[in-house]
């Protein structure tokens, strides 16, 4: 459940890092997001085309299931399970909201909700700040589907046994305690293993031993998955029959088991190189990676702007009025793109961005703090000003993204 635009995924794949874009049709779809199916809370959720897929796989399974329940139904019983597939990711999309909610009251945004192949992502953008938040957050997704158990199981107390609609509120109540159950798993990326990351920084003080923590408990729970979950089925120990090894069946559950198993076990892989990488951010500086800035007026030729940039050893130019004040900043892009004979004849101001607001950043900005600014203003480059006001340089968007790209090659990519 990692990323530093971080997600918080659950009910079998849970990890937690394009701005989801609506439209006017109806059902518009984003690169990797899938149909858009509504803003709650003015978060974008997201249907992924591999949720069909499971979809499909559910009407298939429990159809079987009714058949054996309900013979009566006949053909009708593929609705039924089908009402019943779409019945569950409502539910697996509240469990998504009550982590959005608890996200949102903690002032973490929220970039998307996504239903796919195996659960929800939600994808929260940046981590909480204490333990004590980073639990109540990883909690909350069980809490809701423990309490939608409950709802179910009540509604199974009114509803008369072996009718359609006491076989659906059956399923719903078993499938949410299930979901449940699996998401307070001690073991990184699932929801258990955050609570536990929370309780080991409580303890410890430190995040990243919390997080080495749960990632190794998330491996282990990986292995448990891959090895337990077949061999459980194969005695019959979740209710089912016995089943004969190398039945389809039980090499149905194998590769269950396997899918389920590597997506915990990469998730956890995940969760610790973000945590790893976000231990480097405090390294990208405002100050170390702004280049030196000589201010010109408007009108100067390009080539005499640069002379006076080479002089003095600077690799930027500022737009200043005749006050001295910035007023924007020469496009690097822009100088490239004129061809030496020419520059004595163009004005900086033609190649100039005027400075919008966000497009003065401090000098004091860090890590998270300095991408969130420049994220929150997109542009090729910043102005750069010490706390007094005064000009101390130009950010360029492509030094800060070769520093962020440094900063993930010296990650390790897993538990170490």
């Amino acid at each position: 459940m990692d990323n530093s635009g971080q997600r918080q995924s659950d009910n079998g794949e849970s990890d937690r890092t394009t701005e989801p874009e609506g439209g006017k049709q109806p059902r518009p779809r984003e690169a990797g997001g899938g149909i858009l199916m509504g803003r709650p809370f003015g978060v974008p959720v997201y249907v992924s085309p591999s949720w069909f897929l499971v979809a499909a796989l559910i009407t298939w399974v429990f159809g079987g299931q009714l058949d054996r329940v309900l013979p009566e139904l006949g053909a009708a019983r593929y609705l039924v399970s089908l009402f019943f597939a779409v019945a569950f990711y409502a539910s697996v999309l509240v469990h998504e909201l009550a982590h959005t909610v608890a996200a949102l009251r903690f002032k973490l945004p929220v970039r998307r909700i996504q239903l796919q192949f195996f659960g929800g992502v939600s994808e929260i953008e940046k981590e909480t700040e204490t333990p004590g938040r980073e639990f109540v957050l990883a909690f909350v997704g069980p809490l809701l589907s423990l309490v939608l158990s409950g709802v179910f199981y009540l509604g199974m107390l009114v509803v008369e046994p072996g009718t359609v609609p006491g076989v659906l509120i059956g399923g719903l109540m078993i499938s949410n305690l299930i979901v449940a159950a699996f998401n307070l798993l001690p073991g990184l990326p699932l929801d258990g293993g955050r609570m536990l990351r929370a309780v080991v920084w409580k303890i410890s003080g430190r995040p990243m031993t919390g997080t080495v923590a749960a990632a190794w408990s998330g491996r282990a729970l990986a292995v448990a998955v891959l090895v337990g979950l077949p061999l459980l089925t194969q005695a019959g120990g979740l209710g089912d029959e016995p089943q004969s090894f190398g039945s389809v069946d039980s090499l149905t559950d194998a590769l269950l088991a396997a899918i389920m198993a590597a997506i915990i076990w990469t998730g956890a892989g995940n969760s610790l190189r973000m945590a790893r990488l976000r231990e480097r951010l405090p390294d990208l500086r405002a100050r170390t990676l702004t280049r030196r800035a000589v201010p010109v007026a408007a009108d100067t030729p390009l080539s005499e702007a640069l002379r006076r940039a080479n002089e003095a050893g600077a690799r930027a130019l500022v737009v200043v009025d005749g006050h001295g004040t910035p007023t924007a900043v020469v496009r690097e892009a822009a100088i490239v793109g004129i061809p030496e004979h020419r520059r004595p004849w163009v004005a900086v101001s033609g190649l100039a961005q005027d400075l919008k607001d966000g497009m003065r950043v401090s000098a004091e900005l860090t890590g998270e703090e300095l991408l969130d600014t420049l994220r929150a203003t997109p542009a090729t480059e910043y102005l750069v000003v010490e706390e007094s006001g005064e000009i101390y340089g130009v950010l360029s968007t492509a030094d800060v993204e070769r520093a962020f790209v440094a900063a993930m090659a010296r990650t390790p990519a897993g538990p170490s």
